[in-house]
Formats: C-alpha cells, sequence, structure tokens
C-alpha cells in the first residue's frame, strides 16, 4: 500500500480538444484490467480508495485505513446492507446509492450527488473516502471515473488509465456508455 501511495500525483485534466469524441467501447474495454489482480481495497487517488463489500463491512481495517467517509454504491436490503447506522461507532460520514450491475441502470444521475460527496470528503482535514460496491470493479469504479472526470477535469480515458494503474476495474457496458455520455457533456462544458 505504501509503494502505491508514492506513486499517486494529482493529474492537471487535459485541455479540451475540438472534436474530441470518447473512445469507442470496445477501445475503452482494452484499456481496463490491466493489473494482474486486486485487493480487497486500493487506493487509487490520493486520500480516495476504491473497494468491496468485505472491506466494507471490516470496520478494524477502515479505521486503520483513517477512512472518514464512506460512499456504498450498492446499498440498500438487497446489496451490500451495511448503511449509517453500521457506522454510527466510528464518526464515518456515509452516503449510499441503491444501484444495481445490470447494463440497463441509469447511474448518471448519481455521477454529480457522489462527486460531490468525495471532494468533499477528501476536502475535509484528514479526510479519507472509501468507494465500494460489491466487488470493487463496476459499480463503484464507475462513480470514482465520474469523479475524476468531473472535478479533476480529466478525460474518461484518461480516468481508466489512472484507477486501473492500482485497480482492476471492470465496469459494465451500460455504465461505460453514461461515462461516454458524461466524457461528451463535460468536454461541451469545457469548450464554452
Amino acid at each position: 500500500m505504501e509503494r502505491a501511495a508514492h506513486r499517486l500525483t494529482p493529474h492537471s485534466g487535459s485541455e479540451s480538444v475540438d472534436g474530441y469524441e470518447p473512445p469507442s467501447l470496445a477501445e475503452l474495454q482494452r484499456c481496463l484490467w490491466t493489473r494482474a489482480s486486486s485487493s480487497h481495497v486500493d487506493q487509487v487517488w490520493p486520500n480516495l480508495h476504491l473497494g468491496d463489500a468485505w472491506t466494507a463491512r471490516d470496520k478494524t481495517l477502515l479505521k486503520h485505513l483513517g477512512i472518514t467517509h464512506i460512499l456504498n454504491a450498492a446499498d440498500g436490503k438487497f446489496n451490500v446492507n451495511t448503511g449509517a447506522i453500521y457506522y454510527r461507532d466510528m464518526n464515518i460520514q456515509y452516503y449510499g446509492i441503491e444501484a444495481f450491475d445490470a447494463t440497463d441502470f441509469n447511474m448518471s444521475p448519481f455521477f454529480h450527488p457522489a462527486a460531490r460527496f468525495i471532494r468533499a470528503g477528501l476536502n475535509t482535514a484528514g479526510g479519507r473516502v472509501f468507494v465500494h460496491c460489491a466487488m470493487g470493479i463496476s459499480r463503484a469504479a464507475t462513480l470514482i471515473l465520474a469523479f475524476l472526470m468531473i472535478c479533476e477535469k480529466m478525460t474518461l480515458i484518461e480516468a481508466i488509465k489512472t484507477v486501473s494503474t492500482h485497480r482492476n476495474i471492470s465496469p459494465n457496458y451500460g455504465f461505460l456508455g453514461q461515462l461516454q455520455d458524461l466524457d461528451r457533456t463535460l468536454m461541451k462544458e469545457r469548450r464554452r
């Protein structure tokens, strides 16, 4: 974990380029799964951790990591049902999204609220954010990619490469398509 932390450096983002178009889904898929394996939790950006349900339920590990904010992208009775009550003894800010890892699930309404939550957590003195879903490769990864695109002004491909350097991720095709749409929208906004 320490070695990974030394390699993490904030990215300045890319300048908008006229005619920019996000890569195709096939091209995006080729950028995924660049590491040999993933652990239960990996730091993918300074003070931002991506992981799974096992880590979400391990209060000792969360304390060891110094987690102050948790975004559960698989909240709810039929997912990873932790919730704010589960962490009531830990002084953790909690945000839950009841998302499903299905290609037809619309994750895009959560992109900006999740990015704001992550940004607020990282801006808190000593803030360390943990974003998770069941396995930490699709739903949670999608929200972290959106955060990097929205708040760090990365393109989708830059965000994927940044996260994939530290953890294997594989957002489903539906989520990748929604991230492509976000990429187009953000690039149009940056051109204005």
